[in-house]
């Protein structure tokens, strides 16, 4: 079973999705047959609100499916209830970021391509609190919070079960420098720690890498379970965008490909990375 309140949720979004499908009936069907708006059928199928157990158990009376799958589900709605460690930071973790975060806690890939900034999964402290406190209209406790969480979410990197990540950052985003050269030095040496973890890779994009088939960074996050898809994650100032369709997932990974295939190898780009922290040392 997936182990966040965010992953849960989806999942159960997922199963009752598919036994509406299996009984080929539309939301607004469904929906009058238990006296219920279709809007709440569709709301239960996107995850887009609360699930009471009580009404999975509807459902799954409706579908008529076995005892051990509607228990299974009922649990899903319990736990979904929960709240997961980022979300007693407050104002510091936005909503939208919120699912982010419970989603990133149980992938077991994490493919990414950053074009501005470092990693979040590999910043230190003063580069995040740098980027968070530039331009950003939050108090200073929740840019605490939101620094807390974002060095908190880098503990699954390390982890026994820590996702396959392969990470790959335009140049500009190893040369910008976020601070000063000191802050910029100590991210680096950072950047060459966790690329020596076992389950992470880095590739640099260099500046005369010609075109490549990317517009903006993106995050793709694969599942252990087979019934969870892939999905693609797109953020912005203020919201983000989940991409879950197969054609979706299709040609965000031909992109990453493309992008992995124009970068330096990894070996070349720890000595590109290691090359920068000798300038900023000086």
């Amino acid at each position: 079973m997936a182990g966040s309140p965010t992953a849960r949720r989806r999942r159960l979004s997922i199963e009752l999705k598919k036994l509406r499908e299996k009984s080929a009936l539309t939301c607004a069907q469904v929906g009058q047959a238990l006296d219920w708006s279709g809007s709440k059928v569709n709301r239960m199928e996107t995850g887009s609100g609360r699930v009471q157990p009580s009404d999975v158990d509807a459902l799954c009376r409706f579908y008529d499916t076995s005892d051990e799958l509607r228990e299974f589900l009922k649990s899903l709605a319990r736990e979904a209830k929960t709240r997961g460690w980022w979300q007693v930071h407050g104002a510091g973790v936005p909503e939208w970021f919120n699912i982010y975060i419970g989603l990133e806690q149980d992938a077991s890939t994490l493919r990414q391509y950053q074009c501005e900034v470092l990693p979040g999964l590999m910043q230190t402290e003063a580069y995040a609190r740098e980027l968070h406190t530039t331009g950003a209209h939050m108090s200073a406790e929740d840019i605490d919070r939101a620094v807390r969480v974002r060095l908190e979410r880098q503990e699954m990197l390390t982890r026994p079960d820590a996702p396959e990540a392969w990470f790959v950052v335009n140049e500009g985003a190893v040369r910008n420098v976020i601070g000063d050269r000191e802050v910029m030095r100590e991210q680096l040496e950072r950047i060459l720690e966790t690329t020596g973890l076992p389950s992470v890779t880095l590739q640099v994009l260099p500046f005369d890498s010609g075109t490549y088939p990317a517009t903006g960074s993106f995050t793709m996050l694969g599942f252990p379970a087979p019934e969870d898809p892939d999905l693609v994650y797109r953020d912005g100032i203020t919201d983000a965008v989940y991409l879950e369709g197969e054609h979706h997932v299709r040609e965000y990974t031909r992109a990453f490909d493309g992008l992995r295939a124009a970068a330096l190898s990894p070996q070349r780009s720890a000595r590109l990375v290691q090359s920068v922290v000798k300038e900023y040392s000086k």
